[in-house]
């Protein structure tokens, strides 16, 4: 067989017992500044052969880079909603290992937006793992990372606001199997653990949402009613005013998230549960 600079040639037996040599030819994409780089393949009756003279070190180089790229995309690709979230808070804990035996406040952007609930509380030692646009699913998903390594004395939980938003399919009653889920799981690692839920707050920009998060709020008030050791703090009603509209003044531009008024509010009936 005859082989030519930058190609491959395929040998096939005829009919007579003759060697048939078929040429495919493959143009592969070069820079203006070469020429362009021209394969054929071939296939033998007995043994396959490949003889493809190229530059190698571009090709290997090429080759390389592709790898690199397809597996950056399937690793990010792999990563569930909120990962890099909980990396951070991973990276702060090897940082500055919290105490153990504090208050766990955990959830949605409420919570993550309210970055100095510390002050609120000076008596109380606070964690604070909220990480904004998380729904009952991801806290449950990540229970492991943001509940169980601080070992609290106490969890307070506001989520499922979100939950609503997300899909319009999910009822009152899919948020509260969800919250009972979340407490089960706490329950489940300590029997005794005292936990507390923020009702779902009134926040103007989702009102439509608000007949189904009322109703959530309720049978949620209720489930807790029948389990020892836990508070419901019901924040629904202190944020409204008389003709049943959220009070503007106390959430920020978005219509969603509270300022400091806002968090006054909360700081007044959440203290008195607290442990």
């Amino acid at each position: 067989m005859r082989h030519n600079r930058g190609c491959v040639e395929a040998g096939h037996s005829s009919p007579r017992g003759e060697e048939m040599k078929v040429r495919r030819y493959y143009r592969l994409p070069t820079t203006h500044s070469q020429s362009p780089i021209i394969l054929q393949s071939f296939t033998s009756s007995s043994i396959p052969l490949l003889c493809i003279k190229i530059n190698e070190m571009k090709f290997s180089a090429c080759l390389a880079i592709v790898c690199v790229c397809l597996f950056s995309f399937k690793a990010n690709a792999q990563k569930p909603a909120f990962w890099n979230d909980i990396q951070n808070f991973k990276k702060q804990d090897s940082i500055k290992p919290p105490p153990q035996h504090a208050v766990l406040f955990v959830g949605s952007s409420s919570f993550t937006k309210w970055t100095d609930v510390q002050t609120y509380f000076p008596t109380h030692t606070i964690i604070n793992r909220g990480f904004g646009g998380s729904s009952l699913p991801d806290v449950i998903r990540y229970a492991d990372d943001i509940i169980f390594p601080y070992n609290p004395k106490q969890v307070v939980i506001y989520c499922g606001e979100n939950d609503f938003v997300g899909s319009d399919t999910v009822s009152a009653q899919t948020v509260v199997n969800r919250v009972k889920q979340l407490v089960g799981m706490i329950r489940s690692k300590w029997h005794n653990e005292n936990v507390v839920f923020i009702s779902i707050k009134p926040s103007p920009s989702r009102k439509k949402y608000w007949p189904k998060m009322i109703e959530a709020n309720a049978q949620i008030k209720q489930f807790l009613a029948t389990q020892k050791n836990t508070s419901f703090v019901d924040v629904f009603p202190l944020m409204l005013v008389n003709d049943n509209q959220a009070i503007p003044e106390i959430f920020l531009s978005d219509s969603l998230h509270m300022n400091a008024k806002g968090y006054a509010i909360w700081q007044k009936v959440i203290e008195p549960v607290l442990k």
